[in-house]
């Protein structure tokens, strides 16, 4: 399926993809969890967590480290403070807001 163009239109995505899937498993047995990964090196700026995601990933950017550190709330900017869900968020104290 690899040398298939008409399926795989980025080898090195897929190389990307199976690398950091192994990260990933080293993360875990290291430090017990991803989430626990991450609850060692926060709080940082944005531009220090695309420094350590560039230097533990392979193939991510400041758009992908962004979108991904706003899910699980180690970053803000998912929600404006004015947005109707933020006091549901705030109960659930995301990382981001307990700085």
């Amino acid at each position: 399926m690899l040398g298939d163009a008409g399926i795989i239109h980025n080898r090195h995505k897929v190389e990307a993809t199976i690398a950091n899937a192994r990260t990933v498993c080293d993360l875990r047995d290291k430090h017990g969890s991803v989430a626990a990964w991450l609850d060692h090196h926060h709080p940082m700026s944005k531009e220090a967590w695309v420094t350590l995601f560039k230097s533990t990933f392979h193939f991510t950017a400041g758009e992908i480290v962004g979108e991904f550190l706003m899910s699980p709330g180690y970053l803000p900017g998912a929600h404006r403070m004015d947005c109707p869900v933020i006091d549901r968020i705030a109960r659930l104290r995301p990382p981001w807001m307990r700085i």
